[in-house]
């Protein structure tokens, strides 16, 4: 007996855990450009601080 529904729960999963992942990594990737950019605006005004 086959479940009508396990292919779409299957399907339905697998995109939640790529959203999931998606979301992860965007977030990651997000928060690491934003030090990159708040760490070159401290060194800038530190650098601009001494002069």
């Amino acid at each position: 007996m086959v479940n009508p529904y396990s292919g779409k729960s299957t399907l339905a999963s697998v995109l939640r855990v790529s959203a999931l992942g998606v979301g992860l990594i965007y977030g990651s990737w997000k928060l690491s450009s934003l030090q990159k950019t708040a760490a070159k605006a401290k060194a800038k005004a530190e650098s601009e601080g001494h002069h």
